[in-house]
């Protein structure tokens, strides 16, 4: 994952690196706390799935500058002194996280970082870019798995996705929160997903005609699934039903896509026109521009359709492109620090958050500070001690696992797809008021000196 970038250390905005100088020339070295979070949420999100901390692990424990970033940072007039000081720079720190796949809220701390100043500003760009891409596809995604209703979903977004990477991340994110596979073959391998695809339409037009296309495809692939629609879709059926009988015992079709059309009307004709062959194991996946609120149409009409392609709208999360993603800093040498700018003020000090369950089903959140004991399940937990992690890559299998047992202990309000009229509660202790309450005071002061 982190040889996706050749020089990964300087995906960084110039900024970070104005201050990485100006804290080292004034000896600024002292332990910070900053937060991850996400500020407020899209109307369209009752909540969201964090992800992306895999990816942020491995990129704060390898993080190093190579003599060629030093030399393009000579290049922007960086003096020497300054170069000669990141030949040693490491990340040192300590990351505390909530683990991916989780349900989050928004103000929620989705990423602790403790470490040297410098070191903790400077890795700001990576790891907001990698945490809110991920939580943000997770998120989308989410809403996608509990449309379907069990039934699967694949990803088939790779060629809409905003760039390589983000397409690879967008087939892990799915598959974090339940999809059952993804076209695209570099993230299968990458992550352990599996692959799965059809056929073009360009393959039955480059044929020529549909059945022999059919056959051709089928001798290579028996176990395929079948394209359908490029001239007309009942007829595609037809010629899969007429390939059927030719190849007897031979036939090994799982499946026939339908992309484009009315797909209620279609899938049931096709469904009909199957049973009545006998072939009523050959599935039926639809495809061709779909999100969760088309899925759930489908369903609702009794569509006998058995599982769905998504893309363009899952890979971009076209309702909710961007999260209100932030990075802030909560302490500074012992001290409590907070911004008070107007609807983009920050909580100080180390926090934590615990989740409040009645019976199986989380009830609220209560952000507190680390150190206080509150009767709830933590969900901020110890990733990386000293620039090191504390365990070995979770399986993706098992955190899909969690996923979805988290999720499902939700109020079923917030797994709905339409907004809900409440917020899931999130509170604060008495003890963080009070921290605040005095941070404020302090930074008032401040600001009048």
């Amino acid at each position: 994952m982190y040889t996706d970038y050749p020089i990964p250390e300087l995906f960084t905005d110039l900024y970070e690196l104005n201050m990485l100088h100006a804290y080292l020339a004034h000896d600024m070295s002292e332990i910070a706390v900053f937060d991850l979070y996400v500020r407020s949420m899209p109307p369209e999100r009752n909540y969201l799935v964090a992800a992306g901390l895999e990816d942020v692990l491995d990129y704060l424990q390898n993080l190093a500058f190579s003599d060629t970033s030093l030399e393009i940072l000579a290049s922007l007039g960086f003096p020497t002194d300054f170069l000669d000081s990141l030949t040693t720079f490491r990340f040192t720190g300590d990351v505390d996280a909530v683990a991916e796949g989780t349900p989050v809220f928004e103000g929620e701390s989705i990423l602790r970082i403790e470490a040297p100043l410098p070191q903790a500003q400077f890795i700001e760009t990576y790891l907001i870019n990698q945490t809110h891409l991920q939580t943000a596809l997770a998120s989308k995604s989410a809403r996608v798995v509990e449309a379907a209703q069990g039934r699967s979903i694949f990803d088939f977004g790779a060629r809409r996705a905003h760039g390589i990477d983000a397409a690879n991340k967008a087939a892990r994110a799915t598959y974090l929160v339940g999809f059952a596979g993804t076209s695209n073959v570099l993230a299968a391998h990458r992550y352990g997903i599996p692959a799965a695809g059809t056929m073009a339409h360009s393959y039955i037009q480059a044929t020529g005609d549909e059945l022999t296309a059919f056959r051709n495809f089928a001798a290579v692939s028996p176990e395929s699934v079948l394209l359908v629609d490029t001239y007309d879709t009942l007829q595609g059926v037809q010629n899969v039903i007429t390939l059927a009988a030719e190849l007897g015992d031979e036939f090994q079709i799982s499946g026939i896509r339908l992309d484009s059309g009315d797909l209620v009307k279609l899938a049931s004709e096709a469904r009909t026109l199957l049973d009545r062959a006998g072939l009523t194991e050959v599935s039926i996946i639809a495809s061709g521009g779909l999100d969760e609120h088309d899925i759930v149409r489908l369903i609702d009409a009794s569509a006998p359709i058995d599982a769905f392609g998504v893309g363009t709208d899952i890979v971009t999360s076209a309702d909710a492109p961007t999260l209100d993603a932030v990075y802030k800093l909560a302490s500074y040498r012992g001290d409590d620090r907070i911004k008070l700018s107007p609807h983009k003020s920050t909580l100080p000090g180390r926090k934590q958050i615990w989740r409040i369950y009645e019976g199986p089903i989380a009830h609220h959140d209560v952000i507190g500070l680390a150190d206080e004991v509150v009767v709830g399940l933590p969900l901020l937990m110890p990733a990386m001690r000293a620039g090191h992690r504390v365990s070995p890559s979770p399986l993706l299998e098992d955190l899909r696992t969690t996923s979805a047992e988290l999720r499902q202990r939700l109020p079923a309000a917030l797994r709905s797809l339409t907004p809900t009229t409440s917020r899931y509660p999130v509170t604060r202790t008495p003890a963080l008021e009070s921290a605040l309450a005095d941070a404020t005071q302090r930074a008032a002061n401040s600001s009048l000196s």
